[in-house]
């Protein structure tokens, strides 16, 4: 079991393409089941802090390993593209 907050800036590591996400900024919660459905890492910024690319939301189904410093996760990079 995991509280929320044990998650915030700890790094997302892509174990598809081996791709530094960033670090988690806030959770998605479901009050109803009690349970973290999402981890939310910012979007990369853009050219001279112009401009940022969409938040990435990446589900618990695509968590796949929880360390101290480090999360690791399986997503398909054409995704993280879109």
């Amino acid at each position: 079991m995991y509280r929320a907050g044990e998650f915030r800036q700890k790094e997302v590591i892509n174990i598809s393409d081996a791709s530094r996400l960033g670090f988690v900024s806030d959770v998605e919660v479901s009050l109803e089941k009690g349970e973290i459905e999402a981890i939310i890492v910012p979007g990369k910024t853009r050219l001279f802090n112009f401009g940022k690319s969409g938040d990435y939301t990446i589900t618990w189904d695509k968590i796949r390993k929880i360390g101290d410093d480090l999360i690791l996760v399986e997503i398909p990079s054409i995704l993280l593209n879109e």
